[in-house]
């Protein structure tokens, strides 16, 4: 078996990267050691957003994915749910508002589609959300899709092109020449020969890189959502606290006021509905290795915060939890990268909570990368080699 490109993790990203490099016209080869969105991609929530980005390059990524989320949507016969419902987030204080109306401002004067709503209108929007809140932030571009679905979409289409697909695979060597540069992948399966490994496993990424010597600074981030029972609607569009925000991107001396519960969780309100009319509310991200099992805590901690949003969710019950994990970057930003020190061997991973959010354009920059393009914009603060040159400052 000779293939041009082997990408190895069948989520959001490797699909996608796969998917793109076959529209470049490369043999591909993408391998799991389980099934397509077996792992991150079917364990997390269902959109994609600018709202929740750093101004800058974040953005920029995130508005370019969901850009091209439209036109696939448009293009493939493969149905993912795209659904463009927008995204409200809301403010519980002055202070929150003040930040809240700073950070619009900011990523409007870059061109981005977003604006201050007062609290009269946030209610008209949004009839359930508690009385109390001072106003909030509303991207209406912002969309969800159904995270599954994408992986699967990105595979049947790339069939159509030429992708196999090796499901249930285990990979025991990435062979490299005298002068290290891929040669073979080497599974249960049998050998794969090819020039070019793309490692986008994810959480895992940091197994992969072991097999040629790489230590590769991805953690496993736990996330956690509530599933509600079939309910009359209560919401309208994604919304979510802009408090935590505040506090991940404002300053790191903002505290919000919230039980001891929720700050321990570092639980951060989000709800939105499901087509298949329940109720999905997070959120938590907490570090607990690989362990996915639902905590009765931190149940309790994304409950209570929503309510506090959303009153009548005291009187919904909750029908299931579910967990996953999250590959997470210390500096926020994921790799999208080739890497000099192994010729031929490339990471897309990293991408934390935005794995589903970043999927189309970290597919379409990859392709790029690979094929000797130019990207579609300045991605240096992507590579790997930020890590090893971090090290030698150090």
């Amino acid at each position: 078996m000779i293939y041009d490109v082997t990408v190895i993790g069948a989520g959001a990203i490797g699909t996608s990267v796969a998917y793109h490099l076959c529209k470049k016209g490369f043999s591909v080869a993408l391998i799991d050691r389980g099934d397509i969105a077996s792992g991150s991609s079917s364990h997390c929530d269902a959109v994609a957003l600018i709202s929740d980005k750093a101004p800058g390059l974040d953005t920029k990524m995130g508005d370019a994915s969901i850009r091209h989320y439209r036109e696939l949507a448009e293009s493939f016969s493969y149905d993912f749910e795209y659904d463009r419902k927008g995204c409200l987030y809301v403010c519980e204080t002055e202070e929150e508002l003040a930040a809240a109306s700073s950070y619009a401002k900011r990523q409007a004067a870059d061109g981005y589609d977003m604006k201050i709503v007062d609290a009269k209108t946030m209610r008209e929007m949004e009839p359930y959300l508690a009385d109390d809140l001072l106003g909030g932030i509303w991207t209406p571009g912002d969309i969800a899709v159904c995270p599954y679905k994408v992986c699967f979409a990105f595979v049947e289409e790339g069939k159509k092109l030429g992708l196999k697909v090796y499901p249930y695979t285990h990979i025991s060597r990435i062979r490299l020449s005298a002068n290290r540069m891929v040669e073979a992948v080497e599974t249960d399966a049998g050998d794969i020969l090819t020039k070019r490994v793309i490692n986008c496993a994810g959480v895992w990424a940091p197994d992969v890189g072991k097999l040629v010597g790489l230590d590769i600074p991805i953690q496993p981030r736990k996330g956690m959502n509530l599933i509600s029972e079939q309910t009359k609607r209560i919401v309208w569009h994604k919304v979510m606290e802009f408090g935590y925000m505040m506090s991940k991107f404002e300053s790191i001396n903002f505290r919000r006021n919230v039980s001891s519960l929720v700050e321990e969780y570092n639980v951060a309100f989000n709800i939105e509905y499901t087509k298949a009319d329940n109720i999905l509310l997070g959120g938590y991200r907490g570090f607990r290795g690989f362990d996915v099992r639902s905590e009765l805590e931190a149940m309790q901690a994304i409950a209570e915060r929503g309510i506090r949003f959303y009153p009548c969710l005291k009187g919904i019950n909750c029908i299931r939890s579910y967990a996953g994990v999250r590959p997470y970057v210390k500096d926020h930003l994921p790799v999208v990268s080739a890497v000099d020190e192994v010729p031929g061997f490339y990471i897309a991973a990293g991408h934390e909570g935005d794995g589903i959010c970043l999927s189309p354009i970290t597919g379409k920059l990859m392709a790029q990368l690979v094929a000797g393009e130019t990207t579609d914009f300045d991605i240096r603060r992507l590579r790997f080699s930020r890590f090893t040159e971090a090290q030698r400052t150090a």
